[in-house]
């Protein structure tokens, strides 16, 4: 096992109306001995009331839901007082915590990647058309524009180096977020890499998704567009300059 100083690293939980997963997700999440950060972005349910009494984790609150992309870099802000490294994990129950040290352990040294989480069974009988399309429509996409040839690139369950994905700005608020800032950092020359983890989509489960196909979908395309367009206008070393008029 890779051993790594713990205070490296710090957990970021982005959530938004997850009452019935969030409470456990944060407690197998404590048990990795990392610092805990919970972004609630603007929840209106009882998120808040079931994290709050978890004394280990540190809870920001956002007044209202302003998406995934600002409860990460919210996240971000918090973590890099004490962490260099922010893993981050998704509400919804669908990761197991446990498995960011296989995140942890593909690190190689002397390098500081973004590591992705790639999910492994994502063709079984449970698991949503939705997340087996946005997934190959998004691989092809990120790479059509100039980012990693990664398998999955929907993943919420990563590592981000800190704080060069601190400075890197990205347009995209929402679940573009995620995409836009992993075709962003392999423009600026940060390394891309992928480790398996477990996913769990079982029926019946209690898992919510906030993702709406159609309109997930038109904003993904709008994003890749904006970047595929700076891809052929703008050459390279340009890009990583301006990249925040992007």
């Amino acid at each position: 096992m890779k051993k790594l100083l713990k205070n490296n690293f710090a957990v970021i939980i982005p959530v938004y109306n997850h009452e019935e997963m969030i409470a456990s997700v944060a407690k197998d999440a404590l048990k990795l001995g990392f610092p805990v950060f919970i972004v609630d972005d603007g929840s209106t349910d009882s998120t808040y009331d079931n994290i709050k009494k978890i004394k280990e984790v540190k809870i920001i609150r956002h007044k209202e839901n302003k998406g995934k992309g600002e409860a990460i870099l919210t996240g971000f802000k918090e973590a890099s007082k004490t962490a260099d490294w922010a893993i981050t994990i998704d509400g919804d129950g669908q990761h197991n915590p446990k498995d960011a040290q296989n995140l942890i352990n593909a690190i190689p040294q002397g390098i500081r990647p973004i590591v992705i989480g790639r999910r492994e069974n994502m063709f079984g009988s449970d698991v949503p058309w939705t997340s087996r399309f946005g997934r190959a429509f998004s691989n092809f996409w990120v790479r059509l524009s100039g980012g990693p040839r990664a398998k999955d690139t929907q993943s919420g369950f990563r590592i981000y180096p800190l704080p060069e994905c601190s400075g890197i700005k990205v347009k995209a608020k929402r679940y573009q977020f995620e995409l836009e800032i992993l075709i962003k950092a392999y423009w600026k020359k940060i390394p891309v890499i992928e480790a398996p983890v477990s996913v769990t989509y079982s029926p019946g489960s209690r898992r919510i998704s906030h993702f709406r196909p159609f309109v997930d979908f038109m904003r993904n395309s709008c994003v890749f567009a904006r970047l595929i367009c700076a891809r052929i206008f703008i050459p390279a070393f340009m890009r990583k300059k301006i990249n925040s008029a992007i």
